[in-house]
């Protein structure tokens, strides 16, 4: 069975973007408890962000997990790259990195590399900068094993990054520099612009495959857009994925109708799985 998940932020700087909750971290796990959710995914400002011990006696009472943490405030609020042009700037990016794993390690929660990725350009050649990129997965991977806890790297649409757009393209960038510890995330708005099939890009990525973000084609909650999703349940059965499926969908037309709606089409998809 392929656990639920839905995602909260903490990030004003990042209002409007693709997250279900937002500012009360507490009222957020009760309403994912109510909802029937199996964990939440947090988008926090940094590891210093919240009290650590609250939120986890909340996981316990609630007997929700945590299913992610996410680094994109290393982009959103310091304009941190691990892809960037500076070694100053690539040294912190990575000890930004750092932090969240060890924050999401006290939860026994992997850190997702989304935006903090980069891209090439302006001086960077591709090359270097896929460079620069694999060898702070290789970093960052191995410091989050000790953890026992995979580092996840998301390949991101063209508008975001380019790098890696597809899960071929990610398996490619793992396997050429023998990255291990460090699993992709296939999300399925990112997947709908990329690729050429959904379905078909999710057998790409194969047991690399070790989170999912469920949302529809227009980033609004499951169900509310065009996706076909029968192929897409019967890829991840097809490849043996028994990861989260995490709601990084916009609050729309509000947190709670969001989180019902995307509860809702998780247990119509993945119900009989």
């Amino acid at each position: 069975m392929i656990p639920s998940a839905v995602t909260i932020s903490l990030v004003e700087a990042a209002r409007g973007g693709p997250f279900v909750y937002w500012d009360d971290l507490e009222a957020a796990i009760r309403e994912a408890k109510e909802l029937g959710f199996d964990a939440v995914e947090l988008f926090a400002p940094g590891p210093d962000a919240v009290d650590v011990e609250q939120v986890k006696g909340l996981l316990t009472e609630t007997g929700l997990k945590m299913a992610a943490v996410g680094t994109g405030a290393g982009m959103v609020l310091h304009r941190l790259s691990l892809t960037a042009v500076s070694e100053d700037q690539r040294t912190k990016a990575k000890d930004f990195v750092r932090s969240m794993i060890d924050f999401g390690a006290a939860f026994d929660a992997p850190a997702i590399i989304g935006s903090m990725q980069g891209r090439w350009g302006d001086g960077l050649e591709r090359d270097a900068a896929l460079g620069f990129l694999g060898n702070a997965l290789v970093e960052l991977g191995e410091h989050a094993k000790q953890y026992n806890v995979p580092l996840i790297y998301e390949p991101l649409n063209r508008y975001e990054t380019n790098l890696c757009n597809t899960m071929a393209q990610g398996v490619a960038l793992l396997e050429s520099r023998n990255i291990t510890n460090v699993v992709l995330l296939a999300d399925l708005f990112h997947m709908n612009i990329e690729e050429v099939g959904i379905a078909d890009g999710l057998r790409d990525g194969g047991q690399h495959i070790g989170h999912v973000h469920f949302v529809d084609s227009n980033r609004r909650p499951a169900g509310c857009g065009h996706m076909d999703y029968a192929p897409i349940v019967a890829a991840l059965k097809e490849i043996g994925y028994d990861g989260y499926a995490s709601a990084e969908a916009f609050p729309w037309p509000d947190p709670s109708a969001a989180a019902r709606q995307t509860i809702e089409s998780y247990r119509k998809y993945f119900g009989a799985m």
